[in-house]
């Protein structure tokens, strides 16, 4: 009996040994995820993208700013002229943090009567209200015998999402995470059942040529990754009072271009994998990553520089950004040109890497 036992168990380890794709995932996966986990997620945010509207432009208001940028949390980029300036690079996602000191800065500072400066936070991202409420604690620079406040020295408004529910960040960014599940699977499966049950040798009798092929198996899934995309707006809209402040048609748009580049991930698994099961192995091996570095969950200004460059290969990273922007801050789809452009590359790339593997023989 122990004969024949040790015999399936040799046979079970040279079998796993000639599957290269599964040996490199009982190795591959640990490693991935303790990276995950313990060098990418970062619950201590720093660095969080921020604009400065400095009216008064005194000694005082940039040694406030001074502080704000010293004290590592925010990292102001180039200055926005005006208010409204700062708002629209809110709206567009360039920032998540704007502070605001006023002209009367000198005068609100001694007199001390209400706020002195204002710090908006975009609500739409999570996590990042919080940080930036911590700075209220901050005091004011002075000199002696000039600092007499006796109120908070900073008024947040948290932008898009003044009740700071936990739903309105979530759900918008959820479309991807479902549409990135679904599609990447739907399509891993394509080539490789196509040969399972004998229908690629039809194909490859035919005329048809392989980005028509490509092309082909995408299309269908494009609708149905935008019936998904209603369903869940429907309802996050009724079910949790989710907004859809910004236009349907940008949101639509930027959905299709998302499934389409989720879906050629998809046809390049199924040119690199054998069978269905390899296929849905490696589908779920690219959902980790997507889901903790896209920002759905913990804030992407709070990854370490590696783990942002990483994300910028991820197309849900970018389909985050674009929805988020679109739906809840309602910003056009013109000012998300880049996210756009970069889901417009991803997408270009693996079609052409599908279509480039794909070639009309069985072998």
């Amino acid at each position: 009996m122990l004969q024949r036992l040790f015999a399936i168990m040799n046979k079970e380890v040279r079998q796993l040994a000639r599957d290269r794709l599964t040996f490199g995932m009982i190795v591959g996966i640990p490693l991935l995820q303790m990276l995950l986990f313990g060098y990418a997620i970062n619950f201590d945010v720093r660095d969080i993208r921020g604009a400065v509207v400095d009216e008064a432009r005194t000694s005082h208001s940039r040694a406030l700013v001074a502080d704000l940028q010293a004290s590592g949390v925010v990292r102001f980029a180039a200055p926005s002229a005006s208010v409204s300036e700062l708002r629209r690079r809110l709206d567009a996602g360039e920032v998540s943090v704007g502070v605001v000191i006023p002209r009367d800065f000198e005068r609100r500072r001694l007199g001390a009567d209400r706020a002195v400066v204002q710090i908006l936070v975009d609500g739409s991202e999570p996590m990042i209200d919080s940080v930036a409420r911590g700075l209220v604690q901050m005091p004011l620079p002075a000199r002696d015998g000039e600092y007499r406040s006796r109120v908070p020295v900073f008024e947040v408004l948290t932008e898009y999402n003044p009740e700071r529910r936990t739903a309105v960040q979530v759900v918008p960014a959820l479309i991807g995470v479902i549409l990135n599940m679904t599609m990447v699977i739907f399509t891993s499966v394509a080539i490789v059942r196509e040969r399972e049950r004998g229908n690629l040798e039809l194909l490859i009798t035919t005329p048809i040529r392989s980005w028509e092929l490509m092309a082909g198996k995408l299309a269908p899934y494009v609708v149905i990754g935008l019936i998904q995309t209603t369903l869940v707006l429907v309802v996050g809209a009724y079910a949790f009072d989710v907004p859809i402040n910004g236009s349907l048609l940008d949101l639509y748009l930027a959905a299709a271009l998302f499934i389409a580049a989720t879906l050629t991930l998809g046809l390049v698994i199924s040119t690199l994998v054998k069978s269905q099961m390899q296929a849905f192995q490696l589908s779920f091996m690219t959902l980790l990553p997507s889901i903790l570095l896209s920002g759905f969950v913990f804030p992407f200004d709070g990854m370490p520089k590696p783990a942002q460059w990483i994300a910028q290969v991820l197309p849900l990273t970018h389909f985050v950004e674009m929805i988020r922007g679109v739906l809840l801050r309602g910003a056009p789809l013109t000012e998300m040109g880049m996210p756009a452009a970069k889901l417009a590359l991803f997408l270009a790339v693996t079609l052409a890497i599908a279509t480039l593997r794909f070639h009309k023989r069985l072998d």
